[in-house]
Order: structure tokens, then sequence, then C-alpha cells
């Protein structure tokens, strides 16, 4: 695993996405809920716009343009119209960094 430092801790408020540009052409957003991180791929893999300007409620964050849901920390969609997957990456604090490791998708849907 190669963690890259993305942001800091004190950039993120609970449930309001933060996206962050990783390189490639790949932007992620990380999204800080009770006591879990999670860095979801940050482009809804139905209706190709940002999933950092949707709403996050529970362990779930929800597309603007047509309300598909995706699970946070496995990136299935949970409702039409989507059907595939988003890209989810492992994720970790140290000190005030939020470091995710975009080289490595987890793979859990």
């Amino acid at each position: 695993m190669s963690f890259q430092a993305v942001c800091k801790v004190s950039d993120l408020t609970t449930d309001v996405p933060f996206p962050v540009d990783v390189g490639d052409e790949l932007t992620v957003a990380v999204v800080s809920h009770g006591d879990r991180l999670y860095a979801i791929e940050d482009q809804c893999s139905h209706g190709n716009v940002p999933l950092s300007e949707g709403d996050v409620e529970g362990d779930t964050i929800e597309c603007y343009l047509h309300g598909s849901v995706f699970d946070l920390a496995t990136g299935r969609p949970l409702n039409l119209p989507a059907t595939e997957p988003v890209r989810v990456f492992a994720c970790r604090i140290e000190g005030d960094d939020v470091l995710i490791d975009v080289d490595t998708p987890t793979d859990d849907y």
C-alpha cells in the first residue's frame, strides 16, 4: 500500500464530503462520519457528476443529480438508477494528516 497525505483532519466537517484531487484525473471525496473516515471516488457511476456535491446520511452518500445512493464503505449503489459501484480507498489518520491509498482501491463490492 502506498498512502499519500490528501488533506488535514481539520479540513473535514462531519458528514460533509471534502473533495481532493489525488492525481491521474482522480478526485476522491473524503467523508468523516462518527468515528469513521471514508474515501470514495468522487464521480457517480451513473450520472458522471461529483458525489461530493451530494448529501451524506449515515454511512451513505447520495448523488444530487438522480438520487442514487452509494454505500461509503463499499462503493455499492443501493438504488437505481446507478447499477455500477464506485471505487473506495483505504484511509487513515496520522497526526492531523488524512492519508489515502489511491493505488489500491478496495474491491469489497
